[in-house]
């Protein structure tokens, strides 16, 4: 195979995903569903972030989950256990990320009226699920201080692209233990994406724990509004007619 012919295959491949991820956008947003994407190395805290936050939140939102891993069902068992209303795993079976139709897919499985957020954990990796719009509303890329501080510099295109909107540095309570660098890291994040907002936690201990909320709130919100605008579109054109009658 060429380099002429890898290109335009990869091309084809990224537009048909980018199709499918508005039509999927779309959908969400005619149903009022916001959906978040949580992005990040395997062992950076991904799941646990997600338990912690469902336990936090019940009662006062109801959180659907999408799991994507290369095997097994086990996230997606912790999440139901913490509190997740409706949980589905993906087992991609070697495939490094998640792409918009296997969540396309997956959509019909949830029903959107029973939920006020849906939360993506993709699949733990720093490179090819960059690439690849789900549909989503907004990602949050998850790294942590065992990780070492040079991973915006290294990996820069995960935080670049559109809907990344915070980078959670978890495991902070490991500060001061690992070799860490919490200037570097920031001054490297801000001279990679100067506009992303950086969340400090610690999924284990709760430290900063607050801040994430609050982000998570503000994308149920978002949900809430698109919710309320949907359904003002579809009264108009009953009130015209009711009008014209």
């Amino acid at each position: 195979m060429t380099d002429a012919e890898t290109v335009e295959i990869g091309a084809r491949i990224m537009a048909a995903n980018d199709r499918k991820a508005e039509e999927t956008r779309r959908q969400l947003e005619r149903a009022g569903l916001f959906m978040l994407n949580i992005l990040g190395s395997p062992g950076c805290g991904k799941t646990a972030i997600l338990e912690r936050t469902l336990r936090a939140l019940k009662g006062e939102m109801r959180i659907g989950v999408i799991e994507g891993d290369l095997e097994t069902d086990r996230d997606a068992r912790r999440a139901g256990k913490a509190g997740a209303v409706q949980v589905v795993q993906i087992e991609t079976r070697g495939a490094c990320h998640l792409d918009a139709e296997r969540i396309s897919k997956t959509l019909s499985s949830f029903d959107a009226e029973k939920l006020d957020l849906l939360i993506v954990e993709n699949i733990g990796n720093l490179i090819c699920p960059a690439d690849f719009d789900l549909g989503e509303h907004a990602r949050a890329v998850v790294l942590s201080v065992p990780e070492g501080d040079d991973k915006p510099g290294k990996y820069p295109s995960i935080f670049l692209m559109p809907r990344t909107r915070v980078a959670v540095l978890n495991k902070i309570d490991l500060l001061g233990v690992c070799p860490f660098d919490a200037d570097r890291f920031a001054a490297d994040l801000r001279s990679v994406n100067p506009k992303l907002e950086l969340l400090r936690i610690s999924a284990l201990s709760g430290d900063g724990f607050d801040a994430w909320l609050d982000f998570v709130r503000a994308c149920a919100q978002e949900g809430r509004r698109m919710r309320g605008a949907s359904a003002a579109r579809t009264r108009r054109p009953r009130e015209h007619e009711k009008h014209r009658a």
